[in-house]
């Protein structure tokens, strides 16, 4: 074994012999040490057929230091190998398969037809109809103009178009997003007090969401947003969702000074305390569209071929709504209007990010969160669909697409975009077949920015109101939420905390709380790991947790322990304690239905998948206390990375000896128990003699 020498099986008769072998030996195992009236000849003829069988438990072919962080560094940052396909294509293929890689519009674009844009133009028109309201409204949700949701739904689109992967992905301002960017810079800069400076902050913070946004694409870093993890995130809507429609009873009652805070309590209480504010007329154009839209969503989802229904609920509630209040001047009689739009394609606005300055660290921040939590619902939504069509979407070019998106917005006065579900849903139930359908939403939104603001004059606010509360009631997932408590409650518990959170304190301070638990669980999974007792289940060499396994019985003379997790500096220690204390435990059962004692404690180590240091010397600890205890410590089939340390550790080299290493549990049963058994026969054989003498 020292030498790393590969021992083979040669001949047939060997290989016909093994499972005979095993059979035997573990059926001896089975016995009750009270059986050692068996001869002499028949126990070491037992050791020698099992002693055939060994088979050794050999070290990994060598690689040198930079090979092995060549390989680590590549499973980490490029398991889905982007270079695969350059291999063996000649060189001026590579520069086409580069470009297609780069810009996925390269690799449809040439195979484009008229059929697609049939059905691409269908899909494009419906949801425009959805974004123009849509963009509108999330503006306000963020504290910005309106024009700013409507620029946001014209450029983004278009650069997505170019470097998006997914075909079903429909970009603009999502709820979301638009409420943690308005709630996060009103803390510090007032929208109605210094509306130039929000904006700016508005722009810089977006820059920063497209700069992080692409940075983990660049760096594939995209493991990152796997922190937020699917019941953190059905919290945090659910949440967030409430605080939204709570921030629309301002429309829908018509209040004019409303708080600024996002909490339950303050809304509520803002609420009531400005009853002498509520319109009546507003109240009931409110009712009125609400129901309509709720109505319209409720039918799409019973009948999705009338998806086109909810689709153009938003627009059709916006023109009757406009018509309503521009034919009986209700704007005069309590009823709040959007106002004059300005007209004109997007003016660009790099002259308005601030990268300097007492606001730089709440733009980063802004951009920080609301990057990592529009990046998670972009990349969430184009895999949901992908997977509906059965096709890929990578995720590291789906943040860089989306971050250089956001980067080109922050300069074309947009403000945080990503895919968004609701239009995404529509754009897929539309037939959408390519990115395409993205381009025509983006040239309707251009044709009305040009054209069709006028129209948007007389818009009440309080149908704006509802399109957003209909729009975020389908965040609230209640059937995903009853399954996570079905399936974990430590996960339900992560999720009810972003839940309350959101609600009891801020959107930011929800997302924290619920991370900082996700986190709190992983770390205790790493520095608590599990540890269980194997037995045998009869009749088989199949080893299980005798806890798990009713029929599963624990080997006389054997501890064996199943180690479920990486060996690290924090949890080495947790590992000596809990080894020993299973010994002391399996000793006092021992001792109480008389049974043989421990004569060998066997670790298998096939989900240690590594080992540092200090785990390295967490061995030699067991090592030295085990056979304190007159007990011998034997390892079965430790893994590549693990064998290669411990054979390279002085401490516990003597531990990687074949008589100390096996491939599984039943080997090391059926030999260990084997010799047991032939000592045992010695020692009955020798204490004969002398009484003859």
């Amino acid at each position: 074994m020292g030498g790393g020498s590969h021992n083979k099986i040669e001949d047939s008769s060997t290989k016909i012999s093994q499972t005979s072998s095993f059979s035997a030996a573990t059926a001896s195992a089975m016995e009750t040490p009270n059986n050692v009236s068996d001869n002499n000849m028949n126990s070491h003829h037992c050791v020698d057929i099992a002693m055939e069988v060994h088979h050794q438990v050999v070290p990994p072919p060598h690689r040198s230091s930079l090979q092995k962080l060549k390989s680590k560094f590549k499973e980490t940052f490029f398991p889905d190998d982007p270079l695969r396909q350059f291999k063996g294509q000649p060189c001026s293929k590579k520069w086409i398969l580069g470009l297609q890689y780069l810009f996925p519009i390269f690799q449809w674009g040439p195979n484009y037809s008229l059929k697609l844009f049939k059905s691409d133009i269908v899909s494009g028109l419906t949801i425009a109809s959805l974004a123009i309201p849509q963009g509108i409204s999330y503006a306000k949700l963020a504290n910005l103009p309106p024009i700013v949701g409507l620029y946001s739904s014209f450029v983004p689109p278009l650069v997505y178009a170019v470097l998006g992967s997914s075909r079903d992905l429909a970009v603009g301002p999502v709820s979301i997003a638009s409420l943690i960017l308005g709630s996060m810079l009103t803390q510090e800069v007032s929208p109605t007090k210094d509306p130039l400076l929000f904006l700016q902050l508005a722009f810089t913070a977006t820059f920063f969401a497209g700069f992080i946004q692409a940075s983990l694409g660049l760096l594939r870093l995209g493991f990152i947003i796997d922190f937020l993890s699917k019941a953190t995130l059905i919290g945090f809507m659910a949440g967030a969702a409430i605080i939204v429609s709570l921030q629309q009873l301002k429309s829908l009652l018509g209040i004019t000074h409303f708080t600024k805070k996002m909490g339950l309590i303050p809304v509520l209480t803002s609420v009531f305390h400005t009853r002498k504010e509520w319109s009546w007329q507003t109240i009931l154009m409110g009712v009125s569209f609400l129901v309509l839209l709720l109505l319209a969503r409720q039918l799409s989802i019973r009948k999705p071929k009338l998806f086109w229904v909810s689709a153009g609920a938003p627009l059709v509630c916006v023109i009757l709504s406009t018509i309503v209040v521009f034919a009986f001047k209700a704007q005069h009689h309590g009823i709040s209007v959007i106002g004059k739009l300005q007209e004109g394609l997007n003016p660009p606005s790099w002259n308005m990010l601030h990268f300097r300055g007492s606001h730089l660290g709440l733009a980063i921040k802004t951009g920080l969160v609301t990057g990592i939590i529009s990046l998670t619902e972009g990349i969430a939504v184009g895999r949901t669909f992908a997977s509906l069509k059965e096709y890929r979407v990578d995720g590291n070019k789906e943040m860089i697409a989306i971050g250089l998106m956001n980067i080109v917005g922050s300069s074309t006065s947009c403000y945080v975009t990503t895919g968004a579900f609701s239009r995404s849903a529509v754009n897929h139930n539309a037939g959408a077949k390519t990115a395409v359908s993205n381009i025509v939403m983006s040239v309707t939104v251009m044709v009305t920015l040009l054209f069709l603001m006028p129209l948007f004059q007389y818009t009440p606010n309080v149908v704006l109101g509802a399109i957003i509360v209909t729009a975020v009631v389908g965040l609230i997932d209640i059937p995903a939420a009853l399954n996570i408590w079905k399936i974990d409650k430590f996960d339900f518990i992560v999720m009810l905390c972003a839940f309350v959170g959101v609600i009891f304190f801020s959107v930011q301070g929800g997302l924290a709380i619920a991370v900082g638990i996700s986190i709190f669980k992983i770390l205790l999974q790493v520095t608590r790991p599990r540890t269980v007792v194997l037995g045998s289940i009869p009749g088989t060499d199949i080893y299980r947790d005798v806890h798990h396994y009713k029929e599963a019985m624990t080997v006389p003379g054997f501890l064996i322990l199943s180690i479920e997790a990486p060996i690290n500096f924090a949890n080495s220690m947790y590992l000596n304690e809990r080894i020993l204390r299973w010994i002391e435990e399996f000793e006092t059962e021992d001792d109480m239905k008389k049974y043989l004692s421990i004569q060998y404690v066997i670790l298998e180590m096939s989900a240690v998948s590594a080992i540092d240091t200090t785990g390295v010397s967490l061995f030699k600890d067991l090592k030295k206390a085990i056979e304190k205890k007159g007990m011998e410590l034997v390892l079965v089939n430790p893994l590549g990375e693990v064998m290669e340390k411990l054979q390279r550790a002085e401490e516990t080299s003597d531990m990687m000896t074949v008589d100390k290493l096996y491939l599984t549990v039943g080997e090391a049963v059926a030999l260990l128990s084997s010799s047991m058994k032939g000592q045992s026969s010695a020692k009955y054989g020798a204490a004969t003699q002398g009484d003859e003498n």
